[in-house]
């Protein structure tokens, strides 16, 4: 039985090593993390990504954690004007799978319990990887766990790491490959849905919708998880660049009274909900050139690992879920494993590419000021719910088997 190892057992890691097994590898994920612990914060997960999650048998598990929006509501910054309602009641049919929105924590949870009753995987916790190296067989890795050195032989690696990858560090060895401040610095809260007088995700039918506040050099999203016992926010603003440094500063805690300040000028619903977060986390954004490939012979990349995405179309996650089962798909086929992880890496640039500059330019859009903001705004308007939403067929409805000609 051909043998992977996956380093990293996040979102991206854990949904790789299921469909793996479900392809007929044996897998062993490792993660240096204690335990599987995910730092409190919503998630979106659209249809390109939770079609997959019900091809791996977890969607109905998350779904019964999760909540179904009704829709997005596109709301001014200062008068909370609405611009635009995205209807996301026939989502599943126009897209064949559900958009859901959930505790990223939930979603690990999911995924952490389907890999434990997979007898192919097998995980290891605390326990980071510190070397590697391909030999004629496939590649020899070394890992810590604790003060305690081990070893694994591998038919394939896969750094499924993060934005600060430890196997993208090794294969770009010498080159310049930093993480890009952006300049932006995503605030983070989940607040109980008890401490807000008013629910603006809530609908008089009792379903929930999603928010997106657009402002000048910033923007605001809600929504409610757990069946609407708390809200997330997320709060992305454009900040000072930090210093070189500043991908050390990752999930610090931010102070209330720089976020309260910066929202001071909004509508009084979008400053009571920033009021209501008790504690904030603070992530600075940062980016990356593409890379010309994801692999080195038996070595690939995976997610962040490979791609950071920007969080302006919230598929950070969804591209990693797609990468897993690209990943899968292709090291089904024949040839060696470097030929088909090639064969991964090339299938999936176009694709992750298209969804990065996407990202990018809706985040510029999101945070227009002055004449621009205004004509943004009456072009949404302009646009209509209907045909605004057609726009994200492409991302939403994106048919996976074609990245193969399948």
């Amino acid at each position: 039985m051909t043998h992977a190892v996956i380093a990293g057992a996040g979102i991206g890691g854990l949904t790789a090593a299921l469909a793996l097994a479900k392809a007929g590898f044996a897998v062993t994920l490792i993660e240096r993390a204690p335990g599987l612990t995910e730092v409190g914060a919503g998630l979106q997960i659209s249809p390109n990504a939770s079609a997959i999650l019900r091809d791996l048998g977890v969607l109905e598990a998350l779904r019964e954690k999760a909540v179904a929006p009704s829709g997005i509501r596109i709301r001014r910054a200062r008068s909370a004007a609405t611009l635009s309602f995205l209807s996301l009641e026939t989502a599943e049919a126009r897209w064949h799978a559900p958009y859901l929105v959930a505790h990223r924590a939930d979603l690990q949870h999911v995924l952490a319990d389907a890999v434990a009753r997979d007898p192919a995987i097998t995980l290891h916790l605390g326990t980071a990887l510190a070397g590697f190296g391909t030999t004629d067989s496939g590649v020899a890795i070394t890992a810590k766990q604790g003060l305690l050195t081990r070893g694994f032989e591998a038919d394939l690696l896969i750094g499924a790491d993060g934005v600060r990858s430890v196997v993208r560090a090794k294969l770009l060895q010498g080159a310049s490959d930093s993480p890009e401040a952006t300049g932006r610095t995503a605030w983070r809260a989940v607040v109980p849905a008890a401490a807000l007088d008013r629910l603006p995700q809530a609908e008089q039918n009792g379903r929930f919708e999603t928010g997106l506040w657009l402002g000048r050099d910033a923007h605001l999203v809600h929504y409610p998880l757990r069946g609407g016992d708390l809200v997330n926010l997320v709060a992305i603003i454009r900040e000072p660049p930090l210093d070189p440094g500043f991908d050390t500063l990752w999930a610090t805690p931010g102070d209330p009274k720089i976020i309260t300040a910066r929202f001071a000028g909004w509508s009084q619903t979008a400053r009571d909900l920033i009021a209501a977060a008790p504690s904030w986390l603070r992530w600075p954004l940062a980016d990356r050139a593409p890379l010309p490939s994801w692999n080195a012979g038996p070595v690939a990349l995976l997610g962040d690992a490979a791609h950071p995405v920007l969080p302006f179309l919230a598929q950070g996650a969804a591209q990693a879920i797609e990468d897993a089962q690209a990943l899968a798909t292709a090291l089904t086929a024949q040839g060696s494993i470097a030929e088909r992880l090639a064969a991964y890496s090339r299938s999936r640039q176009a694709r992750v590419l298209a969804v990065q500059n996407a990202s990018r330019r809706l985040g510029q859009i999101y945070h227009l000021a002055g004449p621009a903001a205004v004509a943004r705004d009456i072009a949404m308007r302009a646009l209509g719910s209907r045909r605004l939403l057609a726009r994200y067929d492409w991302l939403y409805g994106y048919s996976r088997e074609n990245e193969f000609g399948i």
